[in-house]
């Protein structure tokens, strides 16, 4: 392609690009006449395993403007629905429903399905989805011989699982389903074998069995056992001795310790293919004795850190998302102190096509141009094919508005006939992408979907946004008018956004009117008409005032508003921030708050707050209430004022002031206030100047000069001031220079090159006389010998430009007038501006102290790069996450940042209230009066493991009369691996004096547990605790009890027990108040020595027994059962007698001919039953007779008749299923068939598993055995679903 075509395909590109910005508008007003292409919304994976048992329900749904309409294919050929009375489609959805429910097979309905949606605009495909059934195979037969190996040797035990789909899940138990202990030593292997790197003794037991699950079928499979017999031939020598007198008989000895070789995998080296994305596992086991070590490294680079974990203690390493660069070889080290050895396994990465740029939908107007990029990645490289509605590009005319280059269709100027659905696959070996893109061109003229005349009231001085939503293809261009169309809106105060709305930060009262919006395209044009209303903001010109009120007398609160008289004002009173009291002492006005008879409970902030539906404003005052004066036999009032004020004895700078006291009103004068106006400077405000004792009449008062002094006298007693006397004559003194300099001198930098020179400036009365000013002088520090001096007037601070950042200056500042200068001012050292300090810690570290503190050190920043005053330093932490094995990047959260600041030249500090057991980041900033300066590198540290918080729970699930069962949540803060918990109780008895303690160790994976042998009807009291490697953690406390000789520990919970017989049955009402929601009615015939009968009751308090006999008297009660079924609670026993019917029958049952042939039939079956036993323990003609006692078929389902049988061995019990069994012809297991439980297998009907796959409760259903023979029983228990808990 020549660079002018280049040229125009970028041209093209970014055309498209801006094309697309045409968004269509949710509006169901517009969408209704929007045409637009089909497009997929919802599809079915395209790897599609079925359950059997089930339905087959394939999803297709799609949206389009007409809706679309659906057809299928499968495998590449049209489906037709309607010859398949199965096969059914939801309507107005593309969903197929196939009906399998009457027994018919889901394999007949395998295949490849695709589902096209299709209306007049185009046509959307759906993935290609693959529907296969699962299947759960049986185990193939096999007898399998005693493994007899001697101590110390290595030791692999096949399982070979049948292939299921999916592949089942593989787990060792035993007969007691108790899960094998695995170690370094023994471990299962990733395809399901288990591997001995070394054999001990206690390795000897007859039931290693291999348990495959099948998850889609719910079913479990089991294998053979296998007998492991491991012999020492060290002891057997020694036997041998005792016996025969003989030495070193057999000649070997132990098995001697040797360096480590590698069992799995075999060969060297070896090669693994993973694909982008997914997980990577490499499995590397050896043998030796002693037990090897296994460590990991790449040979050519780094594990990825936060993406490697190490699983079966560090034989496998896993690494999740694998990308291309985590390919290389990957070296396994097996050690011991003989010696190691090495395997290495080359990793090579493909990756099945990925999304680097899938297509997007395109909507554009005619005569527009645009583009559809299909981009994606992939190893190898993947190839892209275009087709349109469904067919191949190649197959359509070429056409000179559309142009494919590599990944890219280009489109130039589009017509309205070229709207289509473009799929785009990318393919290689590893899969395929399919991604819909419609090309929807649209010709709409403009609308505009703002309301008409929408009025928009905004208050003065605040923002004000009118909206112009439009819509129209090509995108319409939106103008503004006001009042009238004579001139565009443009420039301040208007801001346009570009989605049409029109902004005016700051609203006046002058921008109020009428706004017209005008939007146009090439089809049309569009207008609207919306107003804008600028209303005076509300606010409140009298604020309540600081009150203080006596007890029991009455305080009104002013608030006065103005407001926009358009606006409807609401005033709501608060009282310390809450509602005022619900009390009718409070009366609310329009303007005012009145409290009634105050007490001191109404002491408080009163707060009105006036709301209109656009502002408010508020205010607050105190109300402080004092001790009421009690009503005195004399009348106690202020004093009157002070009167006949003289001046006398004038001097240069003082004078004396007399006066005559007022009455004091039977409360002595205190003392006496002297005020004075400057009527030169502050006329109309008087100012406190002396204070004198209230027994004299006279002040002696120091003035200053150039002032007009007037002066007047309060006089206060214990009731408050007096009202101020008349003022006295005018005393005006002579101007001087001033006596003093401006205070609080002050030279600072406010930017990185000046200086600020600031002051308080000295009052009209500090001033002295006319023409005030200030001689500002200045030099810096050390450098400059002569001061820099500036003289201003009226200002209190002075800014010295240019200068470096932050150098010290000396500065001083001095008053002086008309009549001459201050006194000499002192000198003040003040510093330029600081700047961004430039350089970050260096040599950050971290050193953990414990689970919740670490130090961290750094070395200090220079104090040239500091480049001002050194503030301190900053500290920024956060937790990235939990170091939880589960913990996972798709549901961890980064914590809020954290900051600590050390102040001063700190090299170190400490950071407490870490999280244990978790990832933490840091980095370091140096900080000034500027601000921070840049940050050291991120440093990552983690936290050991701490003690963990209480449990979440503990209760009892189940009481007995000796027996409590306990369940509990584990903490919800691990802070590190669980290793157990610790469980203490004791005896509580009714004075709370508590019995002996004991204490129980629990494992972490289990989450309850039943204390036997306590006392009936006894409290106790339980400590609970989870611990850690580090110890344990704070416990919970509860307290529960056994129940006494059955009876539940609580009152009652049915009554009101009845019963009516009708014709349907007897009807049995009950009331009850109790948790439980296990209730049912137990039967019996009275006076009879049968078992009760039981009928489950569905949520009601009443139940109908059916099929009572005419003219027997029952014995009826109710009871509530706990999940355990074990009762509860029991109502009283309730007679209900059936009445008799009126012709009498025979019960055929109570003749004795009858009761004497089902004798003779029973004692029939039982002759039988003897014969074939006897027939059985003969042999016949199986040569493995004798082995069959000792090694039942475990198979939990019937061999099909194609099945694997051994030499002559062909006894049909072998094909018969397990009691509790059952499997369809198809060699699955229904849902209704297949849900297995302990109690279809004897009495174990109470078993269940633990978290950690233990099995809680013996197997009962199993005859123990005497002798050697019960020891080495390889017979095993039927596996359950309830096994399903702990894979």
């Amino acid at each position: 392609m020549d660079s002018r075509s280049d040229c125009l395909v970028l041209l093209l590109l970014v055309l498209g690009s801006a094309a697309t910005a045409l968004e269509v508008p949710l509006d169901p007003k517009v969408l209704e006449g929007l045409p637009q292409p089909p497009t997929i919304t919802h599809q079915s994976p395209k790897d599609y395993i079925v359950d059997p048992r089930e339905n087959i329900v394939i999803h297709c749904e799609a949206k389009g403007k007409p809706h679309p309409s659906f057809s299928w294919t499968r495998n590449g050929l049209h489906l037709d629905i309607g010859k398949d009375a199965k096969v059914t489609m939801k309507p107005r959805s593309g969903t197929l429903v196939i009906d399998i429910s009457s027994g018919e097979k889901a394999e007949s309905y395998e295949g490849v399905y695709q589902c096209t949606a299709r209306n007049k605009h185009g046509t959307a495909l759906s993935n290609n989805i693959v529907i296969r059934q699962s299947r759960s195979p049986l185990w193939s037969k096999e007898r399998i011989k005693p493994i007899v190996v001697q101590e110390g040797l290595p030791l692999v035990l096949r399982c070979q699982p049948p292939a299921g789909l999916p592949p089942p899940i593989i787990f060792w138990m035993d007969n007691n389903f108790q899960r094998l202990p695995q170690s370094r030593r023994v471990s299962q292997a990733l395809n399901g074998d288990l591997y001995f790197s070394n054999v001990m003794t206690e390795d000897s037991r007859s039931d290693y069995i291999c348990y495959a699950r099948f998850p889609h079928t719910q079913t479990i499979q089991q294998k053979q056992p296998v007998t492991v017999r491991v012999f020492n031939m060290e002891a057997i020598n020694e036997t041998m001795e005792t016996y025969l007198n003989d030495t070193d008989l057999f000649g070997d000895e132990a098995a001697e310790e040797r360096k480590p070789a590698f069992l799995l995998p075999e060969g060297s080296p070896s090669s693994k293919l993973v694909l982008r994305g997914q997980v990577l596992e490499l499995e590397c086991i050896a043998e030796g004795l002693p037990t090897p070590e296994i460590s990991w490294i790449k040979v050519s680079g780094e594990l990825p850190a936060k993406r490697t974990s190490f699983q079966n203690f560090e034989k496998t390493l896993r690494i999740v998302n694998v990308s291309e660069e985590d390919a290389g070889g990957y070296q396994c080290t097996a050690r011991n102190r003989l010696g190691s050895a090495q395997h290495i396994i080359h990793v090579s990465v493909k990756a099945a096509p990925y999304w680097i740029r899938a297509p997007q939908n395109l909507v554009l107007a005619p005569l527009e141009s645009g583009g559809l990029t299909c981009r994606a990645g992939g190893n190898p490289k993947p190839t892209v094919a275009w087709f349109i509605n469904g067919d191949p590009i190649d197959n359509f005319p070429e056409e000179p508005s559309r142009r494919v280059e590599d990944d890219t269709i280009i489109f130039t100027e589009v017509q309205t006939a070229s709207s289509a659905v473009y799929q785009c696959n990318v393919s290689n070996e590893y899969g395929y992408l399919l991604s819909n893109a419609f090309l929807n061109v649209l010709a709409e003229p403009p609308r505009i979907l703002t309301p008409h005349n929408t009025v928009y009231p905004v208050i003065r001085d605040k923002p004000a946004l009118l909206n112009c939503v439009s819509f129209g293809s090509p995108v319409p261009r939106v103008t503004w008018f006001k009042d009238s169309r004579s001139s565009i809106l443009m420039g301040d105060p208007f801001v346009f956004h570009e989605n049409g709305t029109l902004e005016i930060p700051v609203a006046q009262a002058f921008h109020s009117g009428r706004y017209t919006c005008v939007a146009r395209n090439s089809l049309g044009i569009s207008e609207n008409h919306v107003y804008l209303e600028v209303k005076e903001p509300t606010r409140i010109v009298k604020q309540p005032e600081y009150m203080v009120v006596q007890k029991n007398r009455d305080v009104v609160f002013m608030c006065k508003v103005m407001h926009d008289p358009s606006l409807v004002p609401t005033m709501i009173w608060l009282k310390d921030s809450g509602e005022l009291p619900d009390d009718d002492r409070f009366i609310v006005d329009s303007e005012s708050l009145t409290i009634m008879y105050v007490t001191e409970a109404d002491e408080g902030t009163y707060t009105c707050i006036m709301n209109t539906t656009l502002d408010q404003d508020s205010a607050s005052a105190q109300l402080t209430v004092v001790e009421a004066t009690p009503t005195p036999a004399v009348m106690y009032e202020k004093p009157d004022p002070p009167t006949d004020l003289e001046l006398t004895d004038p001097e240069v700078r003082s004078i004396q002031l007399s006066w005559i006291p007022g009455d004091e009103h039977n409360s002595p004068i205190k003392k006496f206030l002297v005020q004075y106006e400057d009527a030169l400077h502050g006329s109309g405000t008087w100012n406190n100047l002396t204070e004198v004792p209230g027994s004299r009449t006279m002040a002696h008062l120091k003035l200053s000069p150039y002032i007009h002094y007037s002066f007047r006298v309060l006089a206060l007693n214990d009731v408050g001031y007096s009202l101020p006397s008349l003022p006295s004559r005018t005393y005006r003194t002579k101007p001087a220079a001033p006596d003093e300099n401006p205070s609080d001198v002050k030279a600072m930098g406010t930017e990185h090159n000046n200086l600020v020179i600031s002051w308080k400036p000295l009052t009209g009365l500090q001033s002295n006389g006319p023409g005030l000013q200030y001689n500002v002088m200045w030099r810096q520090m050390d450098v400059d010998k002569d001061w820099n001096t500036e003289t201003v007037a009226n200002v209190s601070k002075f800014v010295v430009a240019g200068t470096p950042t932050f150098v010290p200056y000396e500065v001083k500042v001095q008053a002086l007038n008309n009549y001459g200068k201050g006194p000499k001012p002192p000198i003040v050292v003040g510093y330029s501006g600081e700047d961004w300090p430039v350089a970050a810690p260096a040599n950050v570290r971290v050193r953990v102290q414990n689970s919740t503190q670490a130090e961290v050190s750094w070395e200090p920043v220079p104090a040239k790069s500091v480049r001002g005053r050194l503030q301190g330093y900053k500290v920024y932490y956060w937790k990235e996450r939990s170091l939880h094995k589960h913990t996972t990047h798709s549901h961890t959260h980064r914590m809020e940042q954290q900051t600590l600041t050390f102040t001063g030249n700190r090299s170190h500090g400490k950071l407490p209230g870490l999280h244990p057991y978790s990832l933490y980041s840091l980095n370091v900033r140096v900080c000034n009066g500027r601000g921070e300066g840049p940050a050291s590198p991120f440093l990552k540290f983690e936290t050991p493991e701490g003690v963990p918080g209480p449990p979440a729970f503990l209760r009892v699930t189940n009481s007995n009369i000796d027996s409590l069962t306990l369940e509990w949540g584990p903490p919800h803060e691990r802070n590190g691996h669980l290793v157990g918990y610790i469980l203490t109780y004791q005896t509580v008895n009714n004075t709370n004096e508590f019995g002996q303690l004991k204490e129980l160790s629990v494992p972490p994976n289990e989450t309850s547990t039943t204390l036997h042998n306590l006392k009936y009807s006894t409290r106790y009291k339980f400590y609970f605790s989870a611990k850690t490697a580090t110890g344990p953690g704070p416990g919970i406390t509860e307290e529960f009890a056994t129940i006494m000789d059955g009876v539940p520990p609580v009152s009652p919970v049915f009554g009101n027990v009845s019963s009516s017989v009708g014709e349907e049955g007897a009807l049995i009402t009950w009331d009850y108040w109790g948790p439980e929601r296990h209730i049912y009615v137990e039967y019996i015939v009275e006076n009879s020595d049968e078992d009760w009968h039981k009928e489950m009751v569905n949520g009601s308090q009443s139940h109908v027994l059916k099929g009572l006999k005419e003219g027997l008297a029952y014995k009826v009660r109710v009871v509530a059962k706990s999940h355990a079924d074990q009762t509860v609670h029991r109502s009283e026993e309730l007679v209900v007698t059936v009445p008799a019917m009126a012709s009498r029958q025979v019960d055929i049952a109570t003749q004795g001919w009858f009761i004497g042939l089902m004798c003779a039939i029973a004692l029939l079956i039982l002759v039988l039953l003897i014969m074939c036993f006897i027939k059985r323990n003969k042999g016949g003609k199986y040569p493995v007779k004798e082995k069959e006692a000792a090694h039942a078929d475990p198979e939990i389902q019937p061999m099909k008749d194609d099945d694997i049988t051994f030499g002559e061995y062909s006894d049909n019990e072998d094909h018969k299923p397990l009691k509790g069994s059952r499997t369809p012809s198809s060699g699955t297991v229904k849902r209704d068939e297949s849900d297995d439980s302990l109690v279809d297998y004897g009495e174990g009907g109470d078993g269940q598993f633990n978290e950690d796959g233990s099995f809680i409760g013996q197997y009962s259903g199993k005859t123990d055995r005497d002798g050697v023979q019960a020891h080495e029983s390889s017979e095993a228990p039927s596996p359950v679903n309830a096994m399903n808990s702990f894979v």
